[in-house]
């Protein structure tokens, strides 16, 4: 699993399957489990446990994991969020136990450097436990497995013992947001630090302790030894009844080319209380008292609410109605009287025009908003080198090509929930966001209270994807909460996540590009309109380009989404150098590593086509390889996909390889199974995901009208690892998913020989025309 969210109807399916037919292969159990959705599309890595289960089955063998929930909330400081106050003032022993808390405070960005993560804490207790804190939070990524391998290799303690805290505002340090594949450079540096520093500070104390240096020191397995000698004393004896607060020094990290901990195959550390059922999700969690709350949806974008009557609704027995200016909402003992409630009250609303999906990229030019130059945060970006209007005047070959990319829902299985309980003027939200700290800022303006009387505690989440950035069902909880005194629940249902949540954005790119009639590249002109400007810039060294990102109007709400707008500006680059080496009779692989100068991507490059067989010729009719690649969140992917295109059209996709790099792996099996639900869940984008609408109303808000990749969607995918233990780690959950589209539309192409430039690129499951399209974008 990744969230694990869909494990326990998994796990059911294959009990059913193995009590039917205790040896299944594949083709069954994909077959069986066929109704079944895993939105981190982990569904290679279902098969093999089906597979593997069969086998426990049929020997008679078999063992359970012992079940290691994620740490819950622990008890809240007294005198406020420890963010909010000097260091000074947190009194950690409220909540931790006696031994010694060592800080790395918010100073990391002092010497002009960024990141989302500011300082970390870990507590080393009398007993021998490891407590680290960061303020990011597990939606499916495992990056608490990661951190806490980080943190075991610094600290030198056995992984077992390190337990993590994460994204509690109270308990932990501030960090902008779980997004843009950060919690490994950011958070896991802080940690590493604060660690490596914790390290030092034991084999001091122990100096001290025994009269001696620390150079005939060393620190392992949780203790503390001579080098040559036989004295030894663990963590826990040398802090027996210490309640130290240290500042974490200018320590050197250890190197990663001697990693024991770091980098190995460590398992998802909550895997055993997911598959038993011990994990607690935010759908999952109760309050004494608790209601639930249900809240007034308008029927379209935009619309406003004009007159309410709710006085069937508040005439029912067990029922709350709460009128907050256009906040309306109910809370009744439970979700089905909350619901009759919603439905008996009665409103009109005035809705505002909206252009139709028909319409859309005729509207995203009409309000694009051009750039005045440089590159803005989520504002027009312009890059340019050269002289690129005189080079396509001059160039001997010029291709003008359009691309486009649909909305897509990100559909975490689970939906957006929160519960809220006040206790006098404090707020306590447990919710699943992607930004606690975020939330905490938008409650607090929400609810006109200080956010040091606001405290979010998130969960490990059923997915997010860059879903779950905001606060709407925090706050909607919290209103209904402070109306009726009393802890609330709210829980988005399956048709709210897909009509309020933000989408993806839909692209309209347009690139220009010239090379001469042998082949040298001399011209790139690139402009995405409303996605975008993640991994824009062009990796191919082109003497003259122009680069631009244009913000639009959209008619839909938008925000980020996995890999934010790389997906887009991938599938339009590496689709259009494809277009570019045919045009000029090149070879489209050799045409990459001829203008590419960056050894690494270089390398991932080589990787996939030599696994894929991209340079076997011929091939047989109907079948097709493509390539692409790229670089984001400082990582390096190469995508290969291989088609079998049938006379009526039908595509089947035979397998797919990825070459990934993202410098030094701290979990080579986490990472593995990233990659392989990223490339997964970029099939889905790629193939057939679009979110459709009509003047502001969506109209396929259901997992039976959003297809969404299932079992038999996903092929083979092979996953080719470089290890740069001379680089440092890059984050890896979204940079897998870049490549996919474009290597799939030049498979299709090598198959075919029809150029799809819209994604989806096969929404019906065969290769059509493209042309009435095209020439409506352009």
């Amino acid at each position: 699993m990744q969230c694990g969210y869909c494990t326990s109807g998994m796990i059911l399916g294959i009990a059913s399957l193995l009590d039917k037919s205790p040896d299944p292969d594949d083709a069954l159990i994909r077959e069986s489990l066929a109704g079944n959705i895993c939105r981190c599309c982990t569904y290679p890595r279902i098969v093999r446990a089906a597979r593997r289960a069969s086998a426990l089955v049929t020997s008679g063998e078999g063992s359970v994991a012992e079940p290691r929930a994620a740490t819950p909330g622990l008890p809240a400081p007294g005198r406020g969020p420890w963010d909010l106050l000097s260091l000074e003032e947190r009194d950690y022993f409220d909540v931790l136990s006696d031994g010694m808390v060592v800080v790395l405070p918010d100073e990391r960005g002092a010497d002009g450097g960024w990141s989302t993560s500011n300082g970390a804490w870990i507590h080393i207790g009398a007993g021998g436990l490891v407590t680290a804190f960061t303020g990011k939070v597990d939606v499916g990524q495992d990056n608490r497995t990661a951190l806490s391998q980080l943190v075991a290799e610094e600290l030198r303690v056995p992984f077992e013992r390190v337990r993590l805290v994460m994204g509690d505002t109270d308990l932990c340090p501030y960090d902008m947001g779980t997004f843009g594949s950060r919690s490994i450079p950011d958070a896991g540096e802080n940690l590493r630090a604060t660690a490596a520093s914790a390290r030092e500070l034991l084999l001091s104390t122990a100096a001290d302790l025994w009269d001696v240096d620390t150079e005939g020191l060393v620190a392992s397995d949780g203790a503390v030894r001579e080098s040559d000698g036989d004295a030894s004393i663990t963590y826990g004896e040398l802090l027996h009844g210490e309640q130290r607060v240290e500042r974490a020094a200018d320590v050197s990290v250890s190197p990663e080319t001697g990693w024991r901990t770091a980098g190995a195959p460590i398992p998802k550390v909550t895997a055993g209380a997911i598959v038993t059922g011990a994990q607690r999700y935010p759908t999952d969690l109760s309050r004494p008292g608790m209601l639930r709350g249900r809240v007034l949806r308008a029927p379209a974008f935009g619309a406003t609410l004009r007159s309410l009557d709710a006085a069937d609704a508040q005439a029912m027995s067990d029922m709350s109605v709460v009128h907050e200016d256009d906040f309306v909402g109910v809370v009744a003992p439970d979700t089905t009287t909350a619901r009759r409630g919603i439905d008996a009250i009665r409103a009109e609303w005035d809705r505002v025009p909206q252009p139709p999906e028909d319409e859309l990229i005729a509207h995203l030019r009409a309000t694009q908003v051009a750039p005045s130059g440089g590159r803005e945060w989520e504002g027009p970006s312009h890059y340019e080198v050269g002289d690129v209007d005189a080079a396509l005047e001059h160039a001997d070959v010029r291709l003008d090509r359009t691309y486009t990319t649909a909305y897509i829902a990100h559909a975490p299985l689970e939906t957006r929930a929160a519960l809220a309980e006040w206790d006098g003027d404090h707020l306590t939200v447990w919710t699943g966001t992607q930004r606690p700290f975020g939330v905490r800022e938008e409650l607090a303006a929400a609810l006109d209270v200080p956010e040091v009387q606001v405290r979010v505690i998130v969960p490990d989440t059923g997915a997010g994807y860059g879903g779950k950035h905001t606060g709407e069902a925090a706050i909607e909880a919290a209103r209904l909460s402070r109306a009726s005194g009393r802890p609330v629940s709210v829980t988005w249902t399956r048709q709210e996540e897909f009509t309020w949540a933000y989408v993806r954005p839909a692209a309209v790119i347009d690139v220009r590009s010239g090379a001469t009639s042998d082949g040298d590249l001399t011209a790139w002109e690139f402009t995405n309109i409303n996605s975008g400007d993640a991994g824009i810039l062009c990796p191919y060294e082109i003497p003259n380009q122009r680069i631009e990102f244009r913000p639009a109007e959209s008619p839909l709400r938008q925000g980020s989404y996995r890999a934010l707008a790389a997906t887009a500006n991938h599938f339009a680059r590496e689709s259009h150098l494809d277009e570019l080496a045919h045009q000029v009779g090149a070879d489209p692989f050799a045409l990459r590593l001829r203008y590419l100068r960056d050894d690494r991507l270089a390398a991932v490059f080589e990787a996939a086509a030599e696994r894929a067989g991209l340079v076997r010729t011929p091939r047989d009719p109907g079948r097709g390889i493509g390539i692409a690649g790229g670089v984001e969140k400082d990582a390096r992917v190469a995508t290969s996909v291989e088609v079998r295109v049938d006379p009526e059209g039908r595509v089947e996709i035979v397998g797919v390889v990825v070459a990934f790099d993202c410098g030094a792996i701290v979990n080579p099996d986490g990472l593995v199974n990233q990659i392989e639900g990223a490339t997964a869940m970029g099939l889905g984008g790629a193939m057939f995901e679009a979110v459709h609408f009509e003047v502001g109303e969506i109209l396929n808000p259901s997992f039976s009208t959003y297809r969404v990749p299932r079992f038999t969607d996903v092929p083979p995918i092979d996953v080719i690892l470089i290890d740069h233990r001379d680089v440092p780690s890059a984050g890896a959950g979204e940079a897998p998913i870049v490549a996919v589209a474009p290597a799939l539309a030049n498979a299709i192409f090598d198959a075919t020989g029809r150029r799809l430039r819209s994604m989806p690129l096969i929404p019906d499951g065969r290769v059509r025309s493209e042309t009435a399209k095209v020439d409506a974008a352009r």
